[in-house]
């Protein structure tokens, strides 16, 4: 089996400082050979505020938006959500699209890859009770993105060497831990 991972771009505003750094986790994560890795960015989905009329956790969805939405997430076995942190949590744009879907999140891994003006910390922590809710296994580890030290003008991303060993930790977890989830999702490991 090829374990896929899906590395999701969490936010839509213009200027996001989120696009340069979903890049850079994506550009280390295709050098690795222990698994595919793919950049879905939030932007390409269009998806508005949730507009389905049934519950996410009954799997009728109605909308075309939410049924492309439905089959990428669905074709993952595991993720990387790239967020930045908005007043103590994730982004809007973010929770919506997490909350359009339920069973296409089951069983598989997430790590998390933050920013803020304190590395996102507190975005992780609402990510995590989140994810528990939808049957996500988070990993222990995450890589949290300074605004002070890792962009310069809180703009261009330039990240401190030390965080390509956090990610490279977190990504090794996603893996092994969406590998290990495999039987969960009924698929041979």
């Amino acid at each position: 089996m090829t374990i896929k991972i899906g590395i999701i771009l969490g936010s839509t505003r213009p200027g996001r400082n989120g696009e340069a750094v979903a890049k850079w986790v994506y550009e280390h994560a295709s050098k690795r050979t222990d698994a595919e890795f793919e950049l879905v960015d939030l932007l390409d989905y269009k998806l508005p505020h949730l507009d389905e009329i049934g519950l996410p956790s009954m799997g009728n969805y109605a909308q075309p938006h939410t049924l492309a939405w439905a089959e990428k997430i669905a074709s993952f076995d595991g993720f990387v959500m790239v967020t930045p942190e908005y007043n103590h949590a994730t982004s809007g744009a973010l929770k919506n699209a997490i909350d359009f879907l339920f069973a296409e999140w089951n069983n598989k891994a997430v790590g998390f890859v933050s920013y803020g003006s304190i590395g996102g910390a507190r975005a992780v922590e609402n990510l995590r009770l989140v994810a528990g809710e939808l049957k996500l296994a988070d990993v222990r580890s995450q890589v949290m993105l300074s605004l002070f030290h890792d962009f310069e003008n809180f703009s261009t991303f330039k990240p401190g060497e030390h965080q390509a060993d956090a990610l490279h930790t977190t990504l090794d977890q996603v893996v092994e831990w969406s590998g290990a989830l495999a039987p969960l999702r009924g698929k041979a490991a």
